[in-house]
């Protein structure tokens, strides 16, 4: 499996409530086996900041000076540096030794690696990664949160972009549990289109998700056959909602393929 071990062999997990103080990355309950999963917080002193920096890349680097604002540049920075710390402990080298690259429509990947993906998502403050060990040759994952008191116009957004049977399941809840029930689907909409390097360019209007007794994807376009999607919700602190979408198909792509 190319030299890729368990995250959990080096830092055992903690409980939830820690994400709430501690300065480092936080071990969320898996949802697949040999799937990790990090609650972490981009808020840094700037200190801490200055050292998290030296295990960028001279192109990373450049990248975070071209944010427009100081908390924008640290938390990027923190975000950066931790995903390689938790890379380089899964593949057992230096944080700095870590080589990604740009994929599909520029989707992050590891340089060589078929067996060992990875997704970020940012909110908050905090990212969720996702690094997944034991998937079979090829396949991503993809994974979104959001924060479940996020106020947004749940009805307008579910007509831009919701299926009608998913707009009809939304119908008779109140405009709390509406907005809310908007989110979850949205997390796995925007889960699916971060798996695939589509991200906001995907048909989110025709991915149809069903919640009823767990997540599923019931419809939609290639590549998004429901045969070749996962869906799972993680347990998340805080009132946090998140899920990991699991593309296990993503191996037929041609090499190339926009």
């Amino acid at each position: 499996m190319e030299n890729c071990v368990s995250v959990d062999d080096f830092l055992p997990p903690r409980k939830l409530d820690n994400a709430r103080t501690s300065g480092t990355a936080v071990a969320l309950p898996s949802v697949v086996a040999g799937i990790s999963l990090w609650w972490v917080p981009l808020e840094r002193t700037p200190q801490e900041v200055a050292q998290l920096a030296l295990t960028l890349s001279e192109e990373e680097r450049a990248r975070a000076e071209r944010f427009g604002t100081v908390p924008l540049r640290e938390r990027w920075i923190a975000g950066r540096a931790s995903l390689r710390m938790l890379l380089g402990q899964a593949l057992a080298v230096a944080p700095s030794a870590v080589q990604l690259t740009r994929g599909r429509r520029g989707r992050p990947q590891l340089a060589g690696h078929s067996t060992l993906d990875f997704n970020v998502s940012h909110t908050c403050g905090k990212a969720l990664i996702g690094i997944a060990c034991a998937l079979p040759v090829g396949a991503r994952i993809g994974v979104d949160v959001e924060h479940g008191e996020r106020r947004v116009n749940a009805d307008g957004l579910s007509r831009k972009f919701l299926t009608e049977r998913e707009r009809g399941s939304l119908a008779p809840l109140t405009d709390d549990d509406r907005r809310r029930g908007f989110l979850r689907l949205w997390t796995c909409k925007e889960a699916m289109s971060k798996a695939t390097g589509d991200a906001l360019s995907a048909p989110f209007r025709q991915l149809d998700i069903a919640t009823e007794g767990g997540l599923l994807l019931a419809g939609g376009p290639p590549p998004y056959v429901p045969k070749d999607w996962q869906l799972h919700a993680v347990a998340m602190p805080d009132g946090f909602l998140a899920t990991v979408a699991i593309w296990q198909s993503a191996g037929t792509l041609a090499p190339g393929s926009p």
